[in-house]
């Protein structure tokens, strides 16, 4: 936990050490609006969230204008590619496929993923040899849906547009078990009613870091304003 603190901490000091930009600027921050407690829309509608904080206060120390978009995740890095918004704040992990595509601010916090399943499901053991033909959910299009595909071969492995109907399905008794990253699926089982099923029964080794994007196109001066 101390390490996962003194990342964010920092990622925060470096915010606030940024250089005022044209106040006339207007940025548009791209988020999916479907993780809580990182993103989300509430009952009225407005996007909200731990990255969507940190997205404003990034704003206020820049001196600069900003827009709130929320995109499927699937389709986040294209809507940043197609110039939809000007960087992604979703908690989106590093990895070298990404890179390619995107240009990674400095971490804003450490992230860890874990397993969750039934209270009842006793699995104790998170080999390919012992979770062979169970089924495994994570949401498509991110490190979780990877990481179980590379580990997990011999399961049978479902993926989903968004981690809440992942979440729907655990519940429902359609998977025995789900990877996920650990805030949301703490908060999913300790907040949530249909959560209420489940636990978290053992972190993956995978220790991801998260970062902003931006466009490779974006100058690499407004990058530095805030990195």
């Amino acid at each position: 936990m101390k390490k996962h603190m003194i990342a964010l901490a920092l990622a925060c000091a470096a915010a606030f050490s940024m250089t005022p930009a044209n106040a006339a600027e207007k940025l548009r921050i791209g988020t999916e609006g479907a993780y809580p407690p990182f993103n989300f829309v509430d009952t009225a509608g407005k996007i909200g969230g731990f990255d969507v904080d940190i997205g404003l206060a990034l704003c206020a120390k820049m001196q600069v204008e900003c827009e709130v978009v929320a995109q499927d995740w699937d389709g986040i890095i294209p809507g940043l590619i197609a110039k939809k918004y000007d960087m992604i704040i979703a908690s989106m992990f590093i990895t070298e496929e990404r890179k390619k595509q995107v240009a990674f601010s400095d971490p804003y916090y450490m992230a860890a993923m874990t397993h969750v399943a039934a209270k009842s499901a006793g699995i104790t053991a998170f080999t390919n040899e012992a979770l062979k033909g169970k089924v495994i959910g994570a949401q498509a299009g991110t490190t979780q849906a990877e990481y179980i595909a590379a580990v997990y071969p011999d399961a049978e492995i479902k993926l989903y547009p968004t981690q809440d109907e992942a979440n729907l399905d655990m519940a429902n008794g359609r998977l025995d078990m789900e990877v996920g990253d650990m805030l949301p699926m703490l908060d999913w089982v300790s907040k949530n009613n249909d959560g209420k099923c489940c636990e978290l029964i053992g972190r993956t080794d995978h220790r991801p870091e998260i970062r902003r994007r931006w466009r490779r196109d974006r100058p690499s001066s407004e990058r530095q304003r805030s990195s």
